[in-house]
């Protein structure tokens, strides 16, 4: 057998969490409160019914496997480190992923943003930039989510620009970080000018934007009225071009 102990996990959820916060951060990758608040959203699944561990331990394992990349991220190292069993780290990732992505967790932690979250972030714009562009309120980004290998089917479509295998996701949120929406699920080769359009933003612009209001964005995305990006470099010289002959 084995020698195991829980005290690692202890310590991280009843010492690091109340008094060293920047340490439980580097463990969970979140804040205490964000990780309280995840509780709260997931706790009462069905996944986790019955005589189990307490939803937070179950968390507390699941972040931290996910958080760590390589060698560290192997179900032993994770297993020892928590004080638990091989199968006991995929069993509680498992039910901690099957809770997030059940839509009434996901409706009680994302949401549209009313007029007053609306009105702040649009403060927050005017107030760091220009009164003119204040109606734009939301950014949108892309980001890739390294894998742990290739995958087994389509295998080369999961390779990105940085010669990885990873996994697109797509950001919407709010000039303080509150995410609004987002997507995942398509290959790290497929362009962010592509994927964005797996958005609910995207989708229904029409009806979420009032007329005015649009989404920051960069170079990668398409130019819209609704949608705010930098000009593209030949156009600029193109504009400077014809307005100096």
């Amino acid at each position: 057998a084995i020698l195991k102990t829980s005290h690692n996990l202890n310590l991280l959820l009843n010492t690091y969490k109340c008094d060293r916060p920047e340490i439980f951060h580097s463990f969970v990758c979140m804040s205490p409160n964000a990780f309280d608040a995840l509780v709260s959203a997931i706790e009462h699944d069905e996944g986790f019914t019955g005589d189990q561990s307490p939803v937070a331990y179950q968390l507390a394992v699941a972040l931290y496997r996910l958080g760590h990349y390589g060698n560290t991220a192997s179900i032993v190292k994770v297993a020892l480190w928590a004080g638990i069993g091989y199968g006991t780290v995929r069993l509680f990732t498992r039910h901690v992923m099957e809770a997030v992505c059940q839509e009434p967790s996901r409706r009680s932690v994302m949401a549209w943003p009313d007029d007053e979250v609306k009105k702040h972030a649009m403060d927050w714009v005017e107030e760091n930039s220009c009164p003119a562009w204040q109606p734009g309120w939301l950014m949108v980004d892309g980001t890739l989510i390294p894998l742990y290998s290739c995958p087994a089917f389509f295998g080369n479509t999961w390779y990105d620009q940085k010669s990885n295998y990873s996994m697109n996701l797509q950001l919407i949120n709010t000039p303080d970080l509150h995410i609004v929406d987002y997507a995942a699920g398509l290959p790290g080769s497929q362009h962010d000018a592509t994927a964005w359009k797996d958005t609910y933003v995207y989708q229904n612009h029409e009806r979420l934007l009032q007329h005015g209001e649009c989404v920051w964005a960069d170079l990668a995305y398409p130019l819209r009225i609704w949608c705010q990006a930098p000009y593209k470099a030949y156009v600029f010289i193109y504009f400077l071009h014809y307005t100096h002959m």
